[in-house]
């Protein structure tokens, strides 16, 4: 069992193969699960049950998790939120991080690496600076990320502010960002 046995966890993933593995997983290691396959879903949910936890993917078909994160914040200001995402970047990062959320895990992660992420509610100024900068392809996929949060999302006008083709930018964004 965990420190966070017992409390509630809502998990709003759309991938329902994640969502059915990682709720199992969580109500193993004692916690009340419920799931929510989308923001939307999320919501509705928020006003049956407030949970005390909250695990929220980035990228889902419909809205973005990050605009959840204030109305979870709002339903139950102590909650602890993770944002959870196959698409990490820096400034999806902040952004979560500056919108509520506790903590920011990328994918793949199981479900003691979550709960500890969950658990973990104290910044580490002792942590370890990795001495390797990042690749080009990495440092590519964090400009692009930049420069689409300060256009809203806005493919389009992300393109045209990059200098390159619309259809580009889309490929380049389907794909999963490089690890360094």
């Amino acid at each position: 069992m965990t420190e966070l046995a017992g409390k509630s966890l809502l998990i709003v993933d759309d991938d329902p193969t994640f969502t059915r593995i990682l709720a199992r997983a969580m109500k193993r290691r004692g916690l009340e699960v419920s799931v929510a396959h989308s923001v939307e879903e999320a919501e509705t949910s928020l006003t049956q049950r407030i949970p005390d936890l909250a695990t929220v993917d980035l990228k889902m078909d419909t809205a973005s998790g990050l605009t959840l994160i204030p109305s979870l914040r709002t339903a139950n200001d102590s909650m602890l939120i993770l944002v959870l995402t196959g698409y990490a970047s820096i400034t999806t990062a902040v952004e979560a991080i500056k919108l509520g959320a506790t903590n920011y895990l990328p994918k793949p992660a199981d479900a003691d690496e979550i709960l500890a992420a969950l658990g973990k509610q104290q910044a580490d100024p002792d942590m370890e600076v990795t001495q390797q900068p990042m690749s080009v392809n990495r440092l590519e996929w964090e400009h692009i990320q930049k420069i689409l949060a300060e256009h809203d999302g806005n493919v389009s006008a992300t393109a045209r502010a990059l200098g390159m083709h619309r259809r580009t930018l889309q490929r380049k964004l389907s794909k999963r960002p490089v690890k360094q």
